[in-house]
């Protein structure tokens, strides 16, 4: 009996041992993830990054005047801290997408695949992924300034220095270049894992060109020399030519593979955002002759919804019906359907002004991550600052708003049309304007109205080319925000890293302008 009860002992002990060892097994251990797999999620999370609109995640549609809160307002009125946003951006950015993007590069480069043709495609899918990576730290240094770099990602080090924002930006730039010439067109790289592209090299390619432009244009005021041989590298590689070559992200049907504007828009039940009158009042010009709704004393009521007097709409941008839905209705006088847009930084009742369209809160709906049209823009730029790049300044604005007319549905004949206007025809606005740069005015109002629905560009556009001008809202609590402020925890677990960061860009402000903003 003795030697039965040492044995189920001894059999109970080996049963435990084999349950802790079990316990101590990291099931969620990313080197038990294949490296496509976080390679997708990492895509997925900067893609919806990219795109939301939820106010504790991105709030840069509504400081881009595309859209206006409806009853909680303190985003529109340029407040970063109540929802902790500049945190949000920064553990999205870093935790989930580049942290994700760097065990992805770890786990394929120590993966020995069943056939040597999935080997030969470690390569490719290495350089996408380093593309990525200089995407989003890209996108850092544009929203932050200097952001941790060289110390970043490292589990050893949660107290990383911060590194000077130009020259991360010089660095991504020669990182970029690398990863284009590791690049091999004649073979594939992620296949379905790739929401993007479906794994197509050739046009990862035209992307990383295309992004490697824009990187280019951004350095224009800080070091011309640099961007102009940037920028026409670029060029001469490859960029976009179509809307086919455009980086758009495919959503579907499904929660929680939808659009996050669905998301936010639809699947809520919340009626949070409209049109913003600025938006609205450039699309859609009209003469100020509102009859509007008075108080019990007899003063106008300046929140309230107006009426538009008829015949006032001077022109509308066609694409506003791809935008915007009304829900205005338009006094049987006036041929045009009319849209009306929220006071920026006041209360903008749902049920009185013009909605984000159907198309745009569809679960489906692209999450785009560079296209064309902004690509023909950064081109007139370029033109503009006389770079060589093929084309004038007027062509390839021109070809611009073409392209955002297409890729929203619209014709080329519709573009002719538009860009027929004199409010909008490049040689008749460059003559009208009274700016330091006329061609910023011109290129910048075209390139903020293509833009719609991308609010971290627009946003980028804006502080770059200082135009349209943005409204000051009601209750501002700052002035215009060049750049997202430091997340709070860095202050206090980071300390001597945050405030040695903020001194370098000057202050940690919302209004500081960044290494690039020159003007």
């Amino acid at each position: 009996m003795k030697k039965i009860l040492i044995l189920v002992a001894a059999i109970f002990i080996a049963s435990c041992s084999d349950n802790l060892e079990s316990l101590n097994q990291n099931i969620k251990d990313p080197a038990t993830v294949p490296g496509e797999s976080l390679f997708s999620g990492a895509q997925k999370a900067l893609a919806d990054q990219v795109v939301d609109l939820n106010v504790n995640n991105n709030n840069t549609k509504l400081w881009s005047q595309f859209l206006q809160e409806t009853t909680y307002t303190d985003e529109s009125n340029y407040d970063q801290l109540t929802r902790n946003i500049p945190q949000q951006h920064w553990d999205i950015l870093f935790k989930d997408v580049l942290k994700d993007l760097n065990e992805a590069e770890k786990v394929i480069t120590a993966t020995n695949y069943t056939t040597s043709d999935l080997n030969a495609l470690k390569p490719n899918k290495l350089a996408i992924i380093e593309i990525l990576n200089v995407y989003t730290y890209a996108l850092l240094v544009e929203t932050f300034g200097n952001v941790p770099y060289t110390e970043a990602l490292d589990i050893d080090n949660p107290l990383p220095k911060y590194d000077d924002g130009l020259t991360v930006y010089k660095d991504l730039i020669v990182r970029l270049t690398t990863a284009i010439n590791s690049l091999d067109t004649s073979l594939g790289s992620y296949r379905t894992a790739d929401n993007v592209y479906d794994g197509d090299v050739t046009k990862w390619k035209k992307f990383a060109a295309s992004l490697k432009l824009r990187m280019g244009i951004l350095l224009s005021d800080v070091d011309n020399t640099l961007a102009k041989s940037t920028v026409e590298s670029a060029i001469a590689t490859g960029i976009f030519t179509s809307n086919t070559d455009n980086a758009d992200f495919t959503y579907y049907s499904a929660d929680p593979n939808t659009n996050p504007i669905h998301d936010n828009l639809v699947l809520s039940g919340r009626s949070d955002f409209v049109a913003a009158k600025t938006i609205i009042e450039i699309m859609q010009p009209r003469l100020y002759e509102y009859l509007t709704d008075t108080n019990e004393d007899g003063t106008i009521d300046t929140k309230d919804a107006a009426t538009v007097v008829p015949g006032s709409v001077t022109f509308t941008d066609p694409r506003m019906a791809y935008y915007f839905d009304s829900n205005i209705d338009a006094d049987p006088s006036v041929s045009q359907t009319v849209y009306l847009g929220g006071g920026i930084g006041s209360t903008a009742g749902f049920s009185k002004h013009s909605h984000v369209s159907d198309f745009v809160q569809a679960a489906t709906t692209k999450g785009v991550l560079l296209d064309y049209a902004e690509v023909e823009f950064l081109l007139a730029e370029a033109a503009a600052r006389t770079f060589v790049v093929g084309g004038t300044a007027k062509e390839h604005y021109d070809a611009a708003i073409t392209a955002s007319f297409e890729d929203w549905g619209l014709s080329s004949a519709d573009a002719v049309g538009y860009l027929a206007a004199p409010t909008v025809d490049y040689a008749t606005v460059l003559a009208a304007s009274t700016a330091t740069m006329p061609w910023k005015e011109v290129i910048g109002n075209q390139k903020w109205i293509a833009l719609y629905n991308r609010g971290l560009e627009a946003w980028t556009s804006i502080r770059l080319l200082d135009f349209p001008a943005m409204a000051t809202p009601a209750d501002a609590v700052s002035g215009f925000p060049n750049r997202y402020t430091y997340p709070v925890i860095e202050q206090t677990l980071n300390g001597s890293n945050y405030t040695a960061a903020a001194a370098a860009i000057g202050t940690d402000t919302a209004e500081q302008k960044l290494f690039w903003d020159m003007n």
